[in-house]
């Protein structure tokens, strides 16, 4: 029975996981010193070595023929880890595993002792599956473990997994693997199996792969197969949907030499070739990529990305305005992002090839030429006078004793700062109905922890932000900066996270509304002046009163809750 090249060469040793040498040198070394954690936590995307450095892990720490910390891959216990039939090797899938009474079953299983190994291995895939119930009781193994047993955790979604877990494990983050170490990868598996290859079509897969050997090994297997066991250029651009860096190159240079319609006949040619749309919205993106990276640093950027003809790309990168560049991959981004849900992107690459043919970086970022002055003018003759009349003028104030005003410096005209969009207030007035202090302190007891479960970009951004009102149902967020404001407002992606985040630390998901801090004070008080009884003329009333209740609100904020006699 034919089985997959992944499965087929699928690391057994260290030595052979592609790309993470940091990482199995530690895990080699903490192996030889007897220095184990009774838990790991392996981190990273897809494909790159997490599950298969689990397993190794768990022969090296149970075989008695190590060498240099490797398994020996021939003793019995290796033996039977690699077919999976050793019982103290224990493998589990979160995903269809991840209620509360699998986990128990797991803990009341741990306490036994390992019946053929010397450790007994829980390998958890997938560990973000688990519901809120199932980490608790995961959480209790790992405060009290037993002795002998060791729980490998592995996500492609660490951000999902709570801090209180995390910080009993030690963390090792896979990274992705780069198109060269897969190149090399594939270049050592065919020549041990003597399949012929083209050199040409192994770049453009290990491009596709996007940094997951599990994926290029796949795709190759399709390639051989569609290929009769070899590997061509032709079958992996059919395979991939990739489009070769040379008509990836004819279409960059005719859009950028505002050659519309050969850029147009370019991409109906890829269009009728059977080419994934969105694969070439890819490959346009990591090739402006490439032409950027090399304009600043050519040694970073390998014969991989350059593709076919170097010559052509070294000289285009030579010739081409970055700020063209910048344009087109914020073009190309936004294109990207509407055509996910398309069925006709054949309409949306032809927007794009127009909008690209009519980008001019040099308009944006052209200096204005300074003006020719000839100083036998009449003109600049009489301003010179005037301007050593002044200088005359100053010098004599101040032998004199005088002093000079300096004008006030005028202020900024709002127009000239960024456009911020205008809170929508008929989402904070309902929060605000049902707002109570109870809830406020509940949303800032768990502020710190939802920081610490956001990316370290969205937690630069919510560093400047804090809760000011909240309800059952809703939370408001006020910003120390305007430009802040309008960058989380935009970010979908943070909203996202940030309710997620609540809901799994509060066990409710309240909707989250941004305001600009210097906004709120006046948001809030027009909201008093519409909503509560008397209106604003109850704000006028009790003059004695108003400067304890200021000074209050200035040491406590909005915990302050003002109630009438």
């Amino acid at each position: 029975m034919y089985r997959a090249l992944y499965r087929v060469w699928r690391p057994q040793r260290f030595d052979e996981i592609v790309g993470q040498q940091m990482i199995t040198q530690t895990l080699k070394n903490a192996i030889m010193t007897h220095q184990t954690s009774h838990a790991y936590l392996f981190t990273g995307p897809r494909g790159t070595g997490k599950t298969s450095a689990a397993k190794i892990f768990a022969k090296a720490i149970n075989c008695h023929h190590l060498v240099d910390g490797e398994p020996c891959n021939e003793c019995e216990t290796c033996t039977a880890i690699t077919k999976g039939q050793l019982n103290d090797v224990i493998e589990i899938d979160a995903a269809s595993n991840n209620g509360v009474e699998e986990i128990r079953d797991i803990r009341d299983k741990a306490k036994y002792a390992p019946t053929q190994a010397d450790y007994k291995v829980y390998i958890i895939d997938e560990v973000h599956m688990l519901s809120t119930g199932a980490f608790n009781a995961l959480l209790k193994t790992l405060e009290e473990p037993p002795a002998n047993v060791i729980f490998i955790l592995a996500t492609t979604e660490p951000h999902k997994i709570p801090l209180t877990i995390i910080s009993r494990t030690q963390r090792f983050d896979f990274r992705r693997i780069t198109a060269k170490d897969s190149y090399d990868r594939m270049v050592y598996i065919l020549n041990e199996k003597d399949v012929t290859y083209d050199e040409k079509a192994l770049r453009v897969i290990a491009a596709a792969a996007e940094g997951g050997m599990r994926d290029a090994l796949s795709i190759l297997d399709q390639v051989i197969s569609f290929g009769d066991n070899t590997v061509t250029l032709d079958d992996a651009l059919m395979v991939t949907g990739s489009v070769t860096k040379q008509l990836l190159a004819n279409y960059v240079s005719e859009v950028t030499d505002h050659d519309t319609k050969p850029a147009l006949e370019t991409m109906r040619q890829i269009l009728q070739e059977g080419k994934d749309a969105n694969r070439f919205i890819e490959d346009l993106i990591s090739y402006t990529r490439d032409v950027l990276l090399y304009q600043q640093a050519p040694e970073m950027v390998d014969s991989v990305a350059m593709g076919e003809d170097d010559q052509q790309f070294e000289a285009f990168a030579k010739q081409i305005d970055a700020e063209v560049l910048y344009q087109m991959v914020k073009t190309l981004n936004d294109i990207q992002q509407q055509m996910r849900f398309t069925t006709h992107p054949d309409v949306y690459l032809e927007v794009l090839t127009v909008k690209l043919a009519q980008l001019d970086g040099q308009a944006a970022v052209q200096p204005v030429a300074a003006a020719t002055v000839n100083p036998e003018d009449p003109t600049v003759h009489k301003l010179a006078q005037q301007v050593e009349q002044l200088q005359s003028e100053v010098k004599t104030l101040r032998s004199q004793g005088g002093s000079i005003t300096k004008p006030a410096p005028a202020k900024p005209r709002s127009s000239n700062g960024p456009v911020v969009k205008k809170v929508n207030v008929s989402q904070i007035y309902p929060i605000l109905g049902a707002a109570t202090k109870n809830d406020l302190i509940k949303v800032r007891d768990v502020w710190t922890d939802l920081m610490n479960i956001l990316s370290v970009t969205q937690r630069a951004l919510m560093h400047v932000a804090q809760p000011v009102a909240a309800s059952s149902e809703g939370v408001v967020v006020a910003f120390d900066y305007a430009f802040v404001y309008q960058k989380a407002i935009d970010d979908q992606t943070l909203i996202d996270a940030l309710g997620n985040g609540l809901d799994r630390l509060m066990g409710e998901a309240p909707k989250i509304v941004c305001v600009p801090k210097e906004q709120w004070p006046q948001i809030r008080k027009d909201y008093l002046a519409t909503h509560q009884p008397g209106g604003a003329t109850s704000e006028q009333q009790a003059p004695a009163k108003e400067p304890v209740v200021e000074e209050a609100k200035n040491m406590f904020g909005d915990l302050v809750e003002v109630q009438p006699d």
